[in-house]
């Protein structure tokens, strides 16, 4: 349990660049606190003191606005920053050294008490408001853009953006041995790509037809296959 801790502690040194000290991240930061009073709530609710952990984790709900139910299973190494707006579900499960902004919901679609919340796994990183609905997989080392809303399965080092969110393979593949990818922000425009290669052949054609030469048409347009978008000019 000291380890864990230790790890929590350090996982936000590594992804936060406004963390200065340990006692600044002990007293300051509600994602931890989320955090470490979850596993206390899940301790409870795996022995079968399941009110008390719902308790707890309503408590700590009215103390950092992070909703964590008392089921849901989380590695090492997670950090929420900011964290206000975050909803974890019962049967989400979290991989290790996992990153989650604000906003963020890992939620259900399905009335039965089965799996029906996420499974994430190892080192995704998942951004602001983005939501991922039902008992789908994200693949480790992939990133969930902000404002995603992600409703299918998602494979390893994949990127993914959009309502609904699209998967991008990686033409940069992140290995586990690589720094964070933090950078949510930098997202392919999948249908500003697609929309100006068409333009550009649709104009090409028209200029064959009138005579006016008979250049090669350009880039092939970028068409997702078996839902997986690809691409080295999206560099992600």
């Amino acid at each position: 349990m000291k380890i864990t801790f230790h790890r929590d502690i350090q996982s936000i040194f590594e992804r936060d660049p406004a963390a200065r000290s340990i006692l600044e991240i002990i007293l300051c930061y509600p994602g931890l606190h989320a955090v470490w009073w979850h596993r206390v709530a899940h301790w409870f609710w795996t022995h079968n003191f399941k009110l008390i952990g719902r308790w707890i984790s309503q408590i700590t709900r009215s103390l950092t606005g992070i909703e964590i139910h008392p089921g849901a299973v989380i590695g090492k190494g997670f950090f929420i920053d900011h964290g206000m707006g975050v909803v974890i579900g019962e049967t989400a499960e979290i991989g290790d050294d996992v990153t989650l902004y604000h906003g963020v919901t890992l939620g259900g679609t399905s009335l039965n008490k089965g799996k029906r919340h996420p499974t994430i796994g190892d080192r995704v990183v998942i951004g602001a408001g983005a939501k991922v609905l039902g008992a789908i997989t994200v693949g480790s080392d992939s990133r969930i853009g902000a404002n995603a809303v992600v409703i299918k399965s998602v494979p390893p080092n994949s990127v993914v953006v959009g309502v609904p969110g699209q998967v991008v393979s990686r033409s940069k593949p992140h290995l586990a041995s690589d720094a964070p990818d933090l950078n949510h922000t930098n997202l392919p425009d999948l249908i500003g790509v697609s929309l100006t290669t068409l333009l550009t052949r649709v104009n090409m054609l028209e200029k064959r037809l009138n005579g006016h030469g008979h250049e090669h048409a350009p880039v092939h347009i970028h068409i997702p296959e078996g839902g997986m978008w690809r691409g080295e000019d999206f560099s992600i």
